[in-house]
């Protein structure tokens, strides 16, 4: 079934409070993708962030961003009052996340609903507890501890903590039980409010499509809890780092610096780590994207320490048998393979052997300074069925960035390929060209329906600072703009078969496709 999808991350839906959330934004936003004919919602990561404030460096791979939790909501369930949150200041820009300014007015504020959720709804809250207890006393317990050591990387605590000598995790928890408590708490309030998104979502006809990680941060609850899951000396220090060698992009690679996984005993256990984390993932969403699928088949090891990326060496990864043991274990799965940049064969016949589908990026297609990139298999006429279009990710440049500033022999190519033009808009151009092609999905950022540039990119890879804080402003979501959308995805039958007659009706009260008009 052909269908259109949108990017668009929860942080980046405007809100009075410095941030996107789960509450009444969300819910209009869904409204609005249901209006334009858009089944899918692609979201980023929603865990809670740290280094970078980038999403795929977080404190845990299963805990929910205590940002996103919508206090309007919690008020409206009597879980706040809106004089302990209404008067304070979120963000000096209303089209920026302000990440810092967060952290400093956001968990006091969480504290009153907690406290009141835990009186309030007591069974609830044990019930929640119990059920998620696997992930959930690990990490409560370490957020607690990180604030007793004050910020730090749990791998600077004392030895005791550090290797999690049971004495001295007893005594923490009864130390902290009050922040553990706090800690649980706030992601009680975080799973009920997604729940309802989902629900709300469903109800609509849009699908969640998720975002998981490849690779786990150091410093997190999952390191910590589970050491012996990763490449780790006695002291408990990564032996090897994760990064990609140098490409067209990048002259001296990248160094993510994230701990590399222990495959071998992995494979020992029946890869029962990544079941468990795969199998939460696919609770929270309808469809779930997996970032560097490549690393299944071979990863980039750097040694820690080096200064570039050039030095690290390529090894082997766990192949086809753990997606074989995620069958067994769940049965299929709805996933969609993240087998961007340079793809041995080896990697395409993994991503046979799971028949998952992989990705395809337009702006890959005319830019040459990747040189593995730019190629005809980023060609719309060339995208399989089973596959995801994009015209570009979260980590690439809009559309409208993109045809300002790469090379110009790549963009006159792409502009005579797709037949640019200003009256129809030479982003929504780039779009045709996706939403035409024969994947089953295509997927579009929201940046790129609204017609902006380089300002609101998300994220440049290798750079800190500036990154995952574009917000949209209020307002953006027009009922005009769902009406030329729908208008599109009808032309190019990416509507949901149930919705066909809905579109076949309200085509001639579209928006034409010419800006215009």
């Amino acid at each position: 079934m052909r269908r259109a999808g949108i990017l668009m991350p929860i942080t980046a839906l405007p809100s009075p409070w410095g941030v996107g959330t789960m509450g009444a934004e969300a819910r209009s936003f869904i409204d609005f993708l249901a209006e334009a004919g858009v089944s899918v919602w692609q979201v980023l990561p929603i865990v809670p962030t740290s280094y970078g404030d980038s999403p795929y460096q977080s404190f845990s791979t299963y805990a929910g961003n205590p940002y996103l939790i919508d206090l309007d909501d919690l008020a409206a369930e009597g879980l706040l009052d809106r004089t302990e949150y209404a008067d304070r200041t979120w963000s000096s820009q209303a089209d920026r996340v302000d990440y810092g300014a967060l952290y400093e007015t956001r968990f006091d504020v969480l504290a009153c609903a907690a406290r009141r959720l835990t009186s309030m709804h007591p069974d609830e809250f044990c019930a929640f507890c119990k059920r998620e207890a696997s992930w959930l006393d690990d990490y409560a317990l370490f957020m607690a501890l990180k604030e007793a050591h004050g910020g730090a990387s749990w791998n600077t605590w004392e030895a005791a903590l550090r290797h999690r000598q049971p004495v001295e995790l007893a005594r923490a928890r009864m130390e902290l039980a009050d922040r553990v408590r706090f800690w649980q708490a706030v992601q009680c309030l975080f799973f009920r409010q997604w729940e309802s998104l989902r629900i709300y979502a469903r109800t609509a006809g849009v699908r969640i499509m998720g975002d998981l990680p490849f690779y786990v941060a150091l410093d997190s609850a999952d390191v910590w809890a589970h050491p012996e899951q990763f490449q780790l000396d006695e002291e408990l220090r990564p032996t090897e780092i994760a990064g990609v060698p140098p490409d067209g992009f990048s002259a001296i690679g990248q160094i993510w610096g994230n701990p590399l996984f222990a495959w071998d005993r992995m494979k020992a256990e029946g890869y029962a780590w990544w079941i468990d984390r795969i199998s939460f993932q696919l609770r929270l969403y309808d469809i779930l994207r997996i970032d560097h699928f490549r690393g299944f088949d071979s990863y980039f090891a750097i040694p820690t320490g080096a200064a570039t990326a050039a030095g690290g060496r390529w090894r082997k990864g766990p192949g086809k048998a753990l997606f074989q043991a995620l069958r067994f274990a769940v049965g299929d799965v709805s996933i969609v393979a993240e087998d961007l940049g340079y793809l041995t064969p080896s990697v395409r016949q993994l991503l046979d052997d799971t028949g998952f589908p992989g990705m395809k990026v337009l702006e890959f297609a005319f830019d040459t300074r990747d040189s593995e990139a730019g190629d005809d298999t980023y060609l719309p006429f060339a995208y399989p069925e089973n596959s995801v279009a994009y015209v570009g990710t979260h980590d690439n440049d809009t559309a409208l960035g993109w045809l300002a500033n790469a090379p110009a022999p790549d963009t006159r190519t792409a502009r005579e390929y797709l037949r640019l033009d200003d009256r129809e808009g030479e982003g929504w151009g780039m779009m045709r060209g996706i939403w035409a092609s024969a994947s089953e999905l295509a997927v579009v950022q929201m940046q790129d329906v609204l017609e902006l540039g380089s300002e609101a990119r998300i994220n440049t890879p290798s750079t800190l600072g500036g990154n995952w804080t574009w917000r949209a402003r209020p307002g953006f979501a027009s009922r005009s703009l769902a009406a030329r959308l729908r208008h599109q995805l009808h032309l190019y039958h990416r509507i949901p078969a149930d919705e066909a007659r809905v579109a076949t009706a309200a085509n001639g009260a579209a928006e034409p496709t010419s800006k215009e008009d």
